[in-house]
């Protein structure tokens, strides 16, 4: 087992105005639509700006459903989201950052994931960052598209108001 602590960072460019990106990827109940990965999501509680709230994947490749509680906290004034799991499972620990920049194109979305495999965990450290890369990858690319297509459907411009 590695020593080694796990880090992502990955980011995609949607051609979507910030407000729109972050309106929709903040809609927790509407993650099930926007993520192909997850079934359901149950909000357990809303605390100011934290929620506390349920994820459950679809079956594995081997049918077994996986879910766990994490905490996420907006924060609109500096459009970034920080998140953890607070219950865990094979992790000692899991943070996510999510960062918006408007940009000429659109917006950049950034998620960076800092983590650690505990040690009875099936797969390691290195295994995990380039699960969660590749997995990255898929996901931002599905919710770039759907993002895009309902910029489109409401007729909003991607490009920042001052770059026009």
């Amino acid at each position: 087992m590695s020593a080694t602590v796990g880090h992502t960072d990955n980011e995609i460019v949607i051609a979507a105005p910030l407000d729109l990106v972050w309106e929709v990827t903040n809609d927790l109940e509407r993650w099930p639509q926007l993520f192909s990965e997850y079934a359901s999501v149950e909000v357990m509680e809303r605390r100011g700006a934290k929620t506390t709230f349920r994820l459950t994947m679809h079956p594995d490749e081997n049918g077994k459903v996986w879910s766990w509680v994490s905490e996420r906290e907006p924060d609109p004034a500096t459009h970034t989201v920080t998140a953890r799991r607070v219950e865990t499972g094979p992790f000692r620990h899991m943070d996510i950052r999510w960062e918006y920049h408007q940009v000429a194109d659109g917006t950049r979305m950034r998620w960076i994931q800092d983590f650690a495999m505990k040690p009875e965990a099936p797969v390691d450290d290195a295994w995990m960052t380039d699960n969660i890369n590749r997995n990255s990858r898929i996901q931002m690319e599905l919710i770039r598209d759907k993002v895009e297509k309902e910029a489109r459907e409401r007729g909003v411009d991607p490009a920042p108001a001052a770059s026009r």
